[in-house]
């Protein structure tokens, strides 16, 4: 907290206009905000501030925002990390909450989902679990993304993995599927 009480929050988005549109909505809920839109950025506003909060884009410039989960933890011990990403999956909801986040939502995702989500005691998988038996493209998109987050986001070595051209896996990257 400020030394006037204001929780300190940290936005790490690498897209510029959406991290300075979350960076304000988010002041005006009443947190003392700071924008990052890289890693180093990242780390080095946490340092400094040792915010309460932190939300966190899972794609940060290419790199995959779960690195930076760990650093950000130990520059700002005790921070609340929420994962926010346009490309939700089981896989990377799991890593991160293993990984020291304390929720995970999918964009878009209005800010009061993200300041109830910020504020909330701990993930609840009866919350996100689907209420009806996945599709098959959801079953690929998991898998695929499993894959990924087991090379570290390495698209190469992921298509290897799938035994699938690079080209198709970063078209199917770009298409995830319906209420992903």
């Amino acid at each position: 907290m400020t030394p006037d009480n204001t929780p300190c929050l940290l936005v790490v988005d690498d897209d510029p206009a959406f991290n300075r549109v979350l960076v304000r909505a988010l002041g005006q809920r009443g947190f003392d905000t700071y924008g990052a839109t890289d890693s180093e950025g990242a780390l080095e506003l946490a340092r400094d501030h040792e915010p309460e909060f932190i939300v966190l884009d899972l794609n940060i410039g290419g790199e995959s925002g779960l690195k930076l989960i760990r650093p950000l933890l130990e520059a700002s011990p005790g921070a609340r990390i929420l994962m926010l990403t346009g490309y939700a999956s089981i896989a990377t909801a799991v890593d991160a909450v293993k990984l020291g986040a304390v929720q995970y939502l999918a964009k878009p995702a209005d800010i009061d989902s993200i300041i109830r989500a910020l504020r909330a005691e701990g993930v609840r998988p009866e919350d996100h679990a689907p209420g009806a038996p996945l599709s098959v493209d959801r079953l690929e998109w998991e898998h695929i993304q499993r894959v990924l987050a087991e090379h570290h986001g390495n698209i190469s070595a992921t298509a290897r993995a799938l035994q699938m051209h690079r080209r198709t896996l970063q078209r199917k990257l770009a298409r995830p599927p319906a209420g992903a």
